[in-house]
């Protein structure tokens, strides 16, 4: 398997995202910072598309045909919004783009994806602020990363 697609590959999982995957380019793989960074972010954004695309029909057909699942997701989904719906009437779709591009646990395009949902945020709109605040924390872990190993190497 080709270093590129480790990278895309790496990037398009939940866990650690572009944070694992541009540190990995650079580090291990030793590609320059413009291709670890194109193909991180090209992976998040795709795994992102996937997730919005896909986890609204998956929702409703899991709480269609399970009265357990129904009653707990309608709880989740009731109580998120009513905890957060403040958060995000404030500050509008720049919450969504500010919460992808820092970058801690669990504030990647994963779970921007989830909040999307959660929030009836439409497709295209979902797709574009998650993209913008993914290339942005791209950037950050870029800088973050380059800087950490020209400390050390």
């Amino acid at each position: 398997m080709n270093n590129e697609l480790i990278i895309f590959l790496t990037a398009m999982a939940p866990v650690g995202e572009m944070r694992a995957a541009i540190p990995l380019g650079l580090g291990i793989y030793k590609l320059p910072p413009w291709e670890a960074y194109f193909w991180a972010v090209s992976g998040n954004i795709v795994s992102a598309a996937l997730v919005v695309y896909i986890i609204a029909p998956a929702a409703k057909f899991l709480m269609a045909h399970s009265e357990l699942l129904n009653r707990f997701l309608s709880c989740i989904f009731e109580r998120t919004r009513k905890k957060h719906n403040g958060t995000y009437e404030k500050w509008g779709d720049l919450a969504l783009v500010i919460f992808v591009a820092i970058p801690l646990p669990m504030t990647g395009a994963w779970t921007a994806a989830i909040v999307a949902f959660l929030f009836g945020i439409p497709f295209w709109r979902a797709l574009f602020l998650i993209s913008i605040g993914v290339a942005i924390g791209g950037l950050l872990v870029l800088g973050v990363s380059t800087g950490v190993l020209k400390l050390f190497f």
